[in-house]
This record gives structure tokens, C-alpha cells and sequence, in this order.
């Protein structure tokens, strides 16, 4: 399935399922791993996980793109579309759409190693960072000592 084919299936959905069209562009992001999909408010588009669809099937992404629907049909007419709302709660369950997608297995999911290390000057505790963090910005957590950041060699730290 390509991009062209998911938007004539997310605007064939919309119609059947929410009896509304679907005016904006669908694509796949094969770059989505711990969700799946997106919704985006801004340009009202929609991604999908390629590897959800990969891994699941159709069935199983039918339901992810309900719930994006929901997304974009709740923003659209200006009703709460948000996790937390109950008219996003009650027309999920209406369409049958679901709240969580499967979880990939563990060998898809990525694993960033830690690449830096807050150190506090006072008592020497470590903090270990995936991103770089600025050390000014925190204090440490057990004697509230400024904190210096390490960059780790990633051959002998992950």
C-alpha cells in the first residue's frame, strides 16, 4: 500500500464510518514507533505507522486511522477532540476506533543510547542523558550541587 491508496482508504472511512468527508492529506511514517498515528491541528493532516500496518494488517490500522478520525472530525467542528474529552471518548466507541495501538516487538522499537552524563561537583552523583542537556539549567537532585556535563564514549557506555 502506498500514500495515494491509505488516502482513498482514510477518506473512504471518513465517509462511511462519520458520514463526512476527509479534505486534507494521509501518508505513512515509517519513522512512527511508539505510536500510531498522528493528527495535526494545524494542517488537520493525518500519519500513520508504516510498521504498525506492516506488523498488524489492515484490521488493526483501520482502527488507528478511526482514531485520528475522531481527531480531525471533533478539531474540524470545534468540540473537544482531545484524549481526555468525552466527546472524543463517546465517538471513538461509536466508530470503533481504538484508544491504543499494539505495541511493536522490541527488536523494531528504538533503543537511543546514553550519550551524556550530568555529574554532580558536591556529591558525584550521575545522571545519565540521552541528549545533550544544559547543565545550568538543573541542580542535582540529592544536594541540590551544580551539575557538569560528560560526554559518554559510546563504545564502552550504552
Amino acid at each position: 500500500m502506498n500514500d495515494r491508496q491509505l488516502q482513498q482508504w482514510v477518506e473512504q472511512i471518513s465517509l462511511s464510518s462519520f458520514g463526512r468527508p476527509f479534505e486534507h492529506q494521509a501518508r505513512f511514517n515509517k519513522r512512527l514507533k511508539s505510536t500510531g498515528g498522528r493528527y495535526f491541528t494545524g494542517s488537520h493532516d493525518i500519519e500513520i505507522s508504516w510498521l504498525q500496518f506492516e506488523q498488524f494488517g489492515e484490521q488493526d490500522v483501520e482502527k488507528i486511522i478511526k482514531h485520528e478520525l475522531c481527531h480531525y472530525h471533533l478539531h474540524i467542528l470545534g468540540h473537544g477532540y482531545q484524549h481526555r474529552d468525552d466527546d472524543f471518548k463517546k465517538l471513538l466507541a461509536l466508530v470503533g476506533g481504538t484508544r491504543y495501538c499494539k505495541s511493536l516487538p522490541a527488536d523494531l522499537q528504538r533503543k537511543e543510547p546514553y550519550r551524556y552524563k550530568l555529574v554532580c561537583l558536591a556529591c558525584s552523583a550521575e545522571y545519565l542523558r540521552k541528549r545533550k542537556t544544559d547543565p545550568r539549567r538543573f541542580v542535582c537532585g540529592h544536594c541540590k550541587g551544580k551539575l557538569k556535563l560528560v560526554k559518554l564514549d559510546l563504545d564502552s557506555h550504552s
